[in-house]
């Protein structure tokens, strides 16, 4: 077993790795009759997206003899309706260090083939920018 949810009642889960015990809350939206006072189930898919390909060039990074730390993603999720689903995600990678042409096109064709990137369906538009310093 991965994890474990939880319904908390009032549209909140709970949300438990079983490994390590880390856990986190969400709560529906306010657009979708919630609260939003945590992470929306979409939004985790969302911001998973962008630290799976955080991840992933994390660890090509490290083979590399580089080091990514301080980079960060700003990640934007769309919604559409009937169906009710994500159906674009914005990521931006802001990268605070300098890296040669080579490295840079090897980390983003890297980060384009994390697992949850090919994991979404076809149809949710991914649009990804990569800002180096």
């Amino acid at each position: 077993m991965t994890s474990k949810v939880t319904y908390l009642g009032d549209l909140r889960t709970e949300n438990v790795h079983i490994k390590s015990d880390s856990s986190f809350v969400t709560d529906a939206p306010t657009d979708n009759n919630g609260k939003g006072e945590a992470f929306s189930p979409t939004d985790t898919v969302a911001t998973g997206l962008a630290s799976c390909m955080l991840t992933v060039m994390g660890i090509k990074a490290r083979d590399l003899g580089v080091d990514i730390s301080g980079t960060i993603a700003e990640v934007t999720k769309t919604m559409a309706s009937e169906p009710r689903r994500i159906s674009h995600i914005k990521i931006v990678l802001h990268f605070p260090f300098k890296l040669d042409d080579k490295l840079k096109i090897i980390l983003e064709r890297t980060a384009t083939t994390c697992p949850v990137h090919y994991s979404l369906h076809p149809d949710i538009k991914k649009d990804i920018t990569f800002n180096w310093k």
